[in-house]
């Protein structure tokens, strides 16, 4: 068994048994929800949310984007019942009174890490100055394109201008599209270092996860939900909500690399 695919089993298993006892706020009429949520979830989703339709008798529509994406297709009127997004964002909109008020909920956190062609040499990145060597001394790296609107790619830009070695990563620097060309990139080796949250590079099988940044210099997007002012479907959208910060919740967040 890959070593990475035991803590999920043992999420699967204790999700399994604490939804026995997991009995859903919402009594009423099955809803249906529609989640529109940050990209770095989508892993821990769809874990989840087969088991929170099972219990609860709800439909989850969930749509997925990049923190930037999300905001700005919210912003544009695209409708929803629960926004999931990273939380400065999150602030954004409930201050704008376009998300209920009430209690800042954390459903997780997740940082950044490396990743690098299945069976390439992993590069060292267990200290600040092992990171700057490793950086000067990689053929090349990839990240997220900061302009899409995702958190590791702008952090990985900020990153290394605050390291000054921006200038002299510049030229073996890749910004990538998508990320499908952020993986593809490194998988067929092209690239030799990329760079996303710890959830997604987990989530992805083509490539081989070479550790997280080192703590002096990781960097956490912290997610928080907020249930659409007007929304028909608040109370189901509430229990969604409550399903996700309970215990066998973040079982499974936890083995798909969140905090």
């Amino acid at each position: 068994m890959n070593c990475r695919s035991i803590p999920s089993v043992f999420a699967t298993i204790s999700l399994g048994l604490a939804l026995s006892g997991f009995v859903a706020s919402n009594t009423a009429r099955a809803a249906e929800i529609k989640l529109l949520c940050a990209v770095a979830l989508h892993p821990a989703m769809d874990a989840l949310i087969p088991d929170f339709e099972k219990s609860s008798g709800h439909k989850v529509m969930a749509a997925y984007g990049n923190a930037g994406a999300i905001a700005d297709r919210f912003q544009k009127g695209e409708t929803a019942d629960l926004l999931i997004n990273a939380a400065p964002l999150m602030d954004q909109v409930r201050a704008q009174g376009k998300v209920v008020a009430g209690d800042r909920i954390i459903i997780a956190k997740v940082g950044v890490s490396a990743f690098v062609r299945k069976g390439a040499a992993q590069p060292d990145i267990s200290s600040t100055d092992a990171f700057k060597r490793s950086m000067l001394a990689a053929a090349s790296i990839i990240y997220p394109d900061p302009a899409g609107g995702g958190a590791s790619g702008i952090y990985m830009a900020k990153l290394l201008e605050q390291l000054g070695i921006a200038s002299e990563m510049k030229p073996k620097t890749r910004l990538s599209p998508s990320a499908n060309v952020l993986y593809a990139s490194v998988a067929s080796g092209d690239v030799e270092i990329g760079f996303n949250q710890i959830s997604e590079v987990l989530a992805q099988p083509s490539v081989e996860f070479a550790g997280p940044l080192p703590s002096a210099i990781q960097n956490y997007t912290q997610f928080a939900p907020g249930i659409v002012t007007g929304s028909n479907q608040a109370e189901a959208a509430g229990a969604l909500v409550t399903f996700l910060t309970s215990p066998a919740a973040k079982t499974v967040l936890k083995a798909k690399g969140f905090e």
